[in-house]
């Protein structure tokens, strides 16, 4: 198993900064084991990116999204 692999198991919540067309994800702004602490690091990168497309995946499915 590679170290992203074995992360994403661990960490199954993902909050991602996507690029001003919004066609692709940017960076990875964080991951998180619980979905608490998820919508936390969510909520701190909406106030932080203003406008900007956020969205809080689980795997393949989106659980919020911003912008």
């Amino acid at each position: 198993m590679t170290p992203a692999v074995a992360a994403a198991a661990r960490l199954p919540y993902t909050v991602e900064l996507w690029d001003l067309p919004r066609f692709a994800p940017e960076r990875v702004i964080g991951r998180a084991a619980s979905i608490g602490l998820a919508r936390a690091i969510f909520a701190a990168a909406r106030s932080e990116h203003l406008g900007r497309r956020i969205l809080l995946r689980r795997g393949r499915r989106i659980l919020a999204e911003s912008g």
